[in-house]
């Protein structure tokens, strides 16, 4: 059983629909999540205040089979380590993508069922690829429709008021 961590990547290029050459802006790797020098135990009020989740919505990634076991203290306190920071960062990355929550969960299972998983996970996450890119080119051009609109108002002179 593989051990759930962020694996590193190396993101695939994509062009810029003007300029084929031009590198993908967004795919620089994300920043370190900001954490404490040296610490590798938190409790889940320190894991609430680095990520900014709640303590009720940790438990039930817990629950729901989203977070990896996480241990506990002799005092039967969770103890988030730097891996499960790590993870729950990549979480919030695929909830911005609009990733169903049991795609994420079915993502996370494969993950803990080890590196025979690989081709399967790389489905997954290529099918969430394609659904934000498709999202992205809707709010492209959304977005180009408010230009034109904010052109044509621009262009006319203020009404007297």
């Amino acid at each position: 059983m593989g051990t759930m961590t962020v694996m590193e990547t190396t993101p695939a290029p994509t062009r810029d629909r003007a300029d084929p050459a031009a590198p993908e802006v967004c795919a620089a790797p994300p920043p370190p999540h900001p954490r404490p020098e040296g610490q590798d135990h938190y409790t889940i009020s320190e894991v609430v205040a680095v990520t900014g989740l709640t303590a009720h919505t940790l438990r039930w990634y817990e629950r729901i089979g989203l977070m990896p076991h996480v241990d506990r203290s002799h005092t039967g306190q969770r103890r988030y380590r730097n891996r499960d920071l790590d993870w729950l960062t990549l979480v919030g990355k695929l909830r911005l993508t609009g990733m169903p929550v049991a795609d994420m969960v079915r993502y996370a299972e494969l993950v803990r069922e080890g590196d025979h998983t690989f081709a399967r996970r790389r489905d997954l996450l290529e099918q969430t690829r394609n659904d934000v890119r498709a999202r992205i080119a809707e709010l492209q051009d959304t977005l180009a429709v408010l230009d034109h609109k904010i052109d044509i108002y621009s262009d006319r002179p203020a009404a007297a008021g």
